[in-house]
Parts: structure tokens; sequence; C-alpha cells
């Protein structure tokens, strides 16, 4: 027997994970990032194989995360995690992104931190893949508080896309 509350009492922070490709970026929220080594400086990213942020990464192997603020509102959320980039421009409401080092959008709006890296591993896990890269570059943006994903269902009501690892948390 599995319960689910259980894993729900895992900690989680909410980030966004951008790329670029041919011209192309797109960016979406996950709650799937850990730093796995300190030397070199690697962190790992967790995308579903359908989302189209998988695809582009697996073309250019370069990312970018942007660690949420605590304040971030739901609207700002819901343009990066509820909305496919195959047919939405997720930068076109984002006031504070730039281009970062390594070609991947770093978002600044509504974050504390970016986190650039180029990818050195990829493993599939049944419905997601594993991108571990190494951190090629990192920026503190601004004083804050990053986002819980205990928070972001608590104080912010929301909800997991259909596609995230934690769906399964909508039901409790």
């Amino acid at each position: 027997m599995i319960d689910v509350k259980a894993l729900f009492s895992l900690s989680y922070g909410l980030y966004i994970v951008s790329t670029g490709y041919d011209g192309k970026l797109n960016g979406q929220i996950i709650n799937a990032m850990i730093q796995v080594t300190s030397e070199p400086i690697c962190i790992a990213v967790c995308l579903n194989k359908d989302n189209y942020t998988t695809e582009l990464l697996e073309k250019s192997g370069y990312f970018s995360a942007s660690v949420l603020d605590n304040d971030v509102s739901m609207p700002f959320i819901g343009n990066f995690g509820f909305r496919s980039g195959r047919s939405h421009d997720k930068f076109a409401n984002c006031k504070e992104w730039v281009i970062g080092e390594n070609g991947a959008p770093k978002v600044k709006e509504n974050c504390i931190a970016a986190i650039e890296a180029k990818v050195i591993s990829v493993t599939s896990a049944y419905t997601h893949k594993i991108f571990v890269g190494e951190v090629t570059s990192a920026e503190y943006i601004r004083e804050g508080k990053p986002l819980s994903y205990a928070d972001y269902h608590i104080l912010k009501k929301g909800k997991a896309p259909a596609n995230a690892p934690s769906a399964i948390f909508n039901k409790l």
C-alpha cells in the first residue's frame, strides 16, 4: 500500500526551468530539483517526457533554473505552469528575463536566484527524464523566501498539472 500523504511530506521548492533551441524559448514550473554534487557543482531537474521544455532541452543541452519567491502570484505561476509552450509564448508576459551565458533564458521576475547548467547526463524514469547539469553560473537576484511546494498548496491553494510527478497530490 502507498499512502500518498507520506510522499506529500517530502520537502520541495518551486522553480522555473527554461531552455531554448533554434530560436524557440520555453520554460516550465517544476518542483523536482536538487544539487547532486559540490565539485564540480551539479544539479538535477526532472521533467515530463511529453513536455515541450523537455523536447527543447534534449536538443539544446543547456538549461536555467530560477528559484521562485514565496510572494509570487498564481497568474505568474500559471503562465509557466498550466499552458504549453507549443502554443503559447511564456516569455511574452514575463517582464524580467535575460538570455544567460549558456543561451538559456533566465527568469528574474518573481525569482530570488537563477542557475545555469550544461547537461552532462539524462536518465529515463518512466514518464519523466532526469537531466543532470554541471552548473556554469549562479546568480543571487534579490532577498526573499523561496516558495516551497507545501506553501504553494497550502497558502496559494495551487494544484499540480496532470504531467507533474506530484499530480497525485491533487486528490488529497
